[in-house]
């Protein structure tokens, strides 16, 4: 059993309403999950469930309202390179090449190392996500995919406990997207980067992940499973939608957004209140499923 890296305990996120005598708008509560060392882990849910409030809180650019979250024991709260971010956007800075913005990285992670060993780490990143004749561009001169790779190159590089990739590949068109989710299969694999990553495409979170937390409808989202995806490993984009496994698992994850998101949400009215502790007072944790393992249709 892999080593328990990140824990949620009962996180909840509100806002005041801004009208006065109204409730608050609670966007989540009592959220709880395990993230293990090594473990690819995506979360999905219809927008306004709290995705990627959950994920700045991961790291460290939001407060929960109530609960907490650890990273290796120690609890969150603020920014640290213990964590590295991959948002939708690059987030380049737009003076430096591909290059010198994973270079930047590299210093404030290791401050000690030689302007050589800096140059020589962040080139060995550039080049596993492919951009080794394009380590001297500005971001200006490389396109939207290449943009993103240095993103990636630049998360990685640090070698942070925790990656959080907030949709990542969403503004890609379809084949670059696919070129670059095969970039991640291999350096994760090569690696063992721990990642938490939200996404709404179905097939990219069956491909990449080990564990897929599915979110009901907000407001009052929780995590309702944690789906397993016992596909084998390494995974081919081309190849993963020939295994008979995959399917039952797609449709298990699509018949859920469609219909039992709405059906859990913990705004629905009269619906029934998440236990969060069991009558022992320990944490309740969202079930993992296997859909392989549920249907009997599938042959492996």
């Amino acid at each position: 059993m892999k080593k328990q890296l990140v824990l949620s305990e009962t996180l909840t996120k509100a806002y005041p309403s801004e009208n006065r005598g109204e409730p608050e708008l609670v966007v989540f509560e009592n959220v709880n999950f395990r993230i293990r060392e090594g473990e690819f882990v995506t979360c999905i849910g219809h927008s306004g469930c709290g995705k990627s409030t959950i994920l700045n809180i991961l790291a460290g650019l939001q407060s929960p309202s109530k609960g907490y979250v650890f990273l290796d024991g120690k609890e969150i709260t603020r920014p640290g390179l213990d964590r590295a971010v991959v948002f939708q956007g690059h987030s380049l800075l737009p003076w430096l090449t591909a290059l010198e913005n994973v270079t930047f990285a590299v210093r404030a992670r290791w401050p000690e190392w030689t302007k050589a060993q800096v140059r020589a780490h962040a080139l060995e990143y550039i080049e596993m996500v492919g951009l080794k004749d394009a380590f001297d561009r500005k971001p200006h001169q490389l396109s939207g995919g290449m943009c993103q790779r240095v993103g990636i190159a630049r998360a990685f590089a640090i070698r942070s406990r925790l990656l959080l990739m907030d949709e990542p590949f969403g503004a890609l068109d379809a084949l670059t997207r696919g070129s670059i989710q095969e970039e991640l299969v291999k350096i994760c694999a090569a690696t063992g980067q721990t990642v938490f990553m939200i996404t709404h495409d179905v097939d990219e979170a069956i491909l990449l992940s080990d564990r897929i937390f599915l979110m009901t409808n907000g407001p009052r989202a929780h995590v309702a499973e944690a789906v397993s995806i016992n596909l084998p490993r390494p995974r081919d984009r081309a190849e993963i939608v020939h295994h008979p496994g995959y399917y039952t698992i797609r449709n298990h994850l699509v018949d859920f957004l469609v219909s039992r998101s709405r059906e859990l949400s913990g705004g629905r009215h009269g619906a029934t209140p998440v236990p969060v502790h069991n009558a022992k007072g320990e944490l309740l944790f969202p079930p993992d499923v296997d859909p392989l393992a549920l249907s009997e249709t599938v042959t492996r």
